[in-house]
Order: structure tokens, then C-alpha cells, then sequence
């Protein structure tokens, strides 16, 4: 009768080897947590795009990380009290064909559309907006309207004691 220690390899430091019935499922299951979400569509469209938004008494900015794409591919737009920033990151088919014979062991860099709507809680001025790009951040600024900016007041606190 053969002998088996059904601890898994990393109990006892044994390498998976030819002979371990566990060893293929072993590396599957490995595989399979690697490359989690690697080509589940995403609800922006395809790229994941983050993104932070910050508010002062007369403004909110937003920033959006956009990484390897070019800000011809981008566009800001506004309806109302919405604004939408959209693009693409085009595929770079010629990195795939570049020399004759090589083969991808594995790739991670994605392309597709994108697209990030953000509602504000007052109309937007269009012409008042401001956007600009440095170093694949692209950073949009709302001025808020005169009266959206006069119902804001700031409240001293006091303290007892």
C-alpha cells in the first residue's frame, strides 16, 4: 500500500509533483484566483476607471486616474447636472506582432471604453468648467453656482469647559 500525505504542499514544503491526484486541481484553482476578474465586463464599459471627488465651499473637483490613454480619446461632457467623462484606451495590436515568434505568457494590460457619469446636486455651467490632464490624471473643476455657494455657512462650535 502506497503511502500519502494528504496535507497540502505548503504544510509540509513538498513541491506538487506528477504523481499528486491534487496537484493539476491545485494549480487550476491557482490559476483560476490569478487571473480573477481579468475579462469580467466591468459597469463602466469595459475599463475601470478611478476616480476621486472633493468639494470646497465654491467648487467640487474631480480626478480620474486614466493611465496609458491619450486625452484625444477623452471626453468630458455635461447635460444639466450631470457631466460624463468617457474614452477609450485603444488596443496595441503592434506590441502582439512585434517580433516573429514570441509568445504572451500573460496579459494584464486591457482596452475598451470607458465611461464615469456623476450626478451633482445643482445645474452645471458649462462654460465655467475647467479640465486638465498631467501625468495620466485628468482633473475636472465645477464651479458651484452664487446661490448653491450662499447656502453654504459654516457653523462655529462651541465648547463647554
Amino acid at each position: 500500500m502506497t503511502k500519502r500525505n494528504w496535507l497540502p504542499a505548503f504544510f509540509d514544503g513538498e513541491k506538487d509533483d506528477a504523481n499528486d491526484p491534487f496537484g493539476a486541481l491545485r494549480k487550476q484553482i491557482d490559476e483560476m484566483f490569478e487571473d480573477f476578474g481579468k475579462n469580467l465586463p466591468m459597469k463602466s464599459g469595459g475599463l475601470s476607471v478611478r476616480s476621486n471627488v472633493s468639494e470646497t465651499e465654491k467648487e467640487v473637483c474631480i480626478t480620474a486616474e486614466l493611465p496609458g490613454i491619450s486625452m484625444e480619446d477623452v471626453d468630458v461632457s455635461i447635460e444639466g447636472n450631470r457631466i460624463c467623462v468617457s474614452g477609450e484606451k485603444v488596443s496595441e495590436e503592434e506590441e502582439k506582432k512585434e517580433d516573429e515568434g514570441r509568445q504572451f505568457r500573460r496579459v494584464e494590460r486591457t482596452s475598451g471604453s470607458f465611461r464615469r457619469d456623476m450626478t451633482m446636486p445643482f445645474e452645471i455651467d458649462p462654460d465655467s468648467v475647467k479640465a486638465h490632464a498631467k501625468d495620466g490624471v485628468l482633473t475636472v473643476t465645477i464651479p458651484k453656482p452664487p446661490e448653491q455657494v450662499a447656502k453654504a455657512k459654516k457653523i462655529k462650535i462651541e465648547s463647554s469647559g
